[in-house]
């Protein structure tokens, strides 16, 4: 019987293991598009996504839901069970908030301290040292940034918590280390080591692989969006 839903992703992409990892926890049967196996994927993306024709996309009943974040909060609020989001409103709040700053801000300034070079991996170096600092601080003690269960930000911090290591790995570069922030550090292998993360995350040793074979493509692409 087919399922009602399905994934459109790239199997290396932090935003698409986004979702997978939010279906698996709500326990959503779904099946996946793998776009790299798809021709014509540029078709595929204009029917389903027309406006940015990203990855990833997720079909529910005949509807189409764009952009990982918001793919998150939807399948909170279509599932219930295993809850990505705390009770209280202003929890709720803070973690899309914290979110979108791993969106917004870590992430692109990520990108060019781990793969720039000259003034601008300097100037972001320093930048992405000092968000991973802010995020340190929201955790605190806790296991997770949502307690002692995986929660919406900690799946929103995927990508730190593996595509980070693998970036500067492949790139030479050394922005995140344990001695730096060890709070961060002993989250991500925490992550890494649950039963979700290790039943959907990409393996590592592929990525690297995936990665390395972009190397001179990601250096030269951040080099002239500076």
């Amino acid at each position: 019987m087919e399922t009602k839903v399905k994934l459109l992703r790239y199997r290396t992409s932090p935003f698409s293991a986004r979702v997978e990892l939010a279906l698996e926890l709500k326990g959503v049967p779904y099946d996946c598009l793998d776009l790299e196996d798809v021709p014509d994927k540029n078709a595929v993306l204009l029917e389903y996504n027309p406006i940015y024709k990203k990855i990833p996309v997720l079909v529910h009943k005949g509807k189409y839901i764009a952009e990982s974040l918001i793919i998150l909060e939807y399948i909170e609020d279509a599932w219930g069970g295993y809850p990505l989001l705390p009770k209280d409103p202003c929890e709720t709040a803070h973690a899309r908030f914290l979110a979108h700053f791993i969106d917004d801000k870590c992430l692109p300034t990520f990108r060019k301290a781990i793969w720039g070079d000259g003034d601008m991996q300097k100037t972001t170096m320093k930048q992405s040292k000092e968000y991973l600092s802010i995020l340190e601080r929201e955790l605190g003690g806790r296991r997770f940034f949502a307690g002692d269960e995986i929660g919406f930000l900690d799946i929103a911090a995927a990508y730190i918590a593996l595509w980070t290591g693998v970036h500067q790995e492949v790139a030479g570069a050394n922005l995140f280390t344990v001695e730096d922030h060890p709070i961060l550090w002993k989250w991500c292998q925490e992550f890494l080591n649950s039963d979700v993360a290790k039943k959907i995350l990409p393996e590592r040793e592929k990525l690297v692989d995936f990665y390395s074979g972009k190397k001179e493509f990601i250096q030269a692409y951040v080099k002239q969006s500076g």
